[in-house]
């Protein structure tokens, strides 16, 4: 009776404390952790200035390597190296002595031969004169005949001898056949220059130039998809980024595809023409200074004219990983939802969706790194700073503007 008693005090009792550390375990747990703030912004269509971007070299149309045609003595260069010349100046004199001496001859002969003609036709008309009478003969006036006509031939013979030697002599003064900048020179005076003595100058024009670029075929595929039925070449514009990193204040305009792909880098050659106007300089050779260079190294940026209007987010909300790109959308309850997204052509700032979210779904912009796939968040407004990079551009502005005063839409928008 006395063990039982005992048993029932220390059942209470573990009962007692029992109770007593459930308790003090419930007052220890922390409260549930607030959802995450998370900065919103909702899809929405905007206008999107559709750029790619490749390597390209600057070319100038036309490069004139300039030979002598004729064997003499250097006498003077009348040009500076490195300073631009127009369409006929002259660059080299060549030694005339000789030449003029021998077109001096060969005018001579051609006199001397006349003279002779015309003694020749004398003849023939006497000849013809005396086969009226007994004393004339047929044999004796064609005589007079083919000699005539012999003569005459000798005379063009030496008068192509004569066209010949002027042709030489004009040879002798060397002209520019362009318009353009030349470089320098391969030969100083007093040398012997002749047709085997290679390139004594290159000259390269200047203004417009030429900017190519190689395209990938399948990129060359998606920009003609992209830009044909919006007018070809018209569709697009070519502005240069220069080695330097700053945008070349001119514009260009895209006018040939090239007709063969290249074997060993599968690419195709587009070419596109740009101004190059002068730019004064008094430090340079002719006072002017030019931006683009032959040969230069740029990066060409191929952008439509008219804008495109897509759904839009902001590009800090495209998250990646092995499976592609995504986002997170706030939906019911305030839960983080994961979408997959695909994008369509996109800026630095803006990413442009072509499937997986809807116009008006709030996309999550700010506070990425603390949301989790069906997980609550607060939402709020996104920062100042994201909202400014959404709003259109200055040129996207005008551009639309400009098309809704012709009557035309962006491309991409309905009919």
């Amino acid at each position: 009776m006395h063990v039982a008693k005992t048993t029932i005090g220390l059942t209470a009792a573990a009962l007692s404390f029992g109770a007593f550390a459930f308790g003090a375990t419930a007052e220890a747990q922390p409260a549930p952790a607030a959802p995450p703030a998370v900065g919103v912004f909702e899809a929405v269509k905007r206008p999107v200035t559709e750029s790619s971007e490749f390597l390209g070299r600057i070319e100038a149309p036309n490069r004139v390597s300039v030979v002598a045609r004729v064997t003499a003595f250097l006498e003077k260069r009348s040009f500076v190296e490195g300073a631009e010349v127009k369409t006929g100046a002259l660059l080299y004199q060549l030694e005339r002595g000789p030449f003029e001496a021998d077109l001096e001859s060969k005018k001579a002969q051609v006199a001397q031969l006349q003279a002779t003609l015309v003694n020749a036709k004398l003849t023939t008309d006497r000849a013809k004169t005396l086969l009226g009478g007994p004393a004339g003969q047929q044999s004796t006036y064609d005589a007079a005949i083919a000699n005539q006509q012999s003569l005459e031939a000798q005379i063009q013979a030496a008068q192509a001898q004569v066209d010949l030697s002027q042709i030489n002599l004009d040879y002798t003064e060397i002209h520019s056949p362009i318009d353009g900048k030349i470089g320098r020179t391969a030969v100083t005076e007093g040398n012997v220059v002749t047709p085997s003595s290679g390139v004594l100058t290159t000259i390269v024009s200047q203004d417009p130039m030429y900017v190519t670029f190689p395209v990938s075929v399948r990129e060359s595929l998606t920009l003609r998809e992209r830009y044909a039925t919006r007018g070809g070449f018209k569709a697009v514009i070519i502005k240069v980024r220069l080695p330097d990193g700053r945008v070349y204040d001119q514009t260009g305009q895209l006018n040939f595809v090239n007709n063969t792909i290249a074997q060993n880098t599968d690419t195709i050659t587009l070419r596109g023409t740009i101004p190059n106007p002068a730019l004064h300089d008094p430090a340079t050779t002719d006072g002017s200074i030019r931006e683009l260079t032959d040969n230069e190294f740029v990066t060409v940026s191929l952008e439509g004219v008219q804008p495109v209007e897509v759904l839009a987010i902001p590009r800090s909300a495209i998250l990646s990983d092995q499976q592609g790109e995504y986002v997170y959308v706030v939906g019911a309850d305030n839960k983080a939802e994961q979408r997959r997204v695909k994008l369509g052509q996109s800026t630095s700032t803006i990413a442009a969706i072509t499937s997986g979210i809807a116009l008006g779904d709030k996309v999550i912009v700010e506070g990425l790194q603390k949301v989790r796939p069906n997980q609550p968040v607060a939402p709020g407004p996104a920062s100042a700073l994201i909202q400014a990079s959404m709003k259109p551009t200055a040129e996207d502005a005008r551009t639309q503007k400009d098309g809704d005063a012709t009557g035309t839409k962006p491309a991409g928008t309905t009919p």
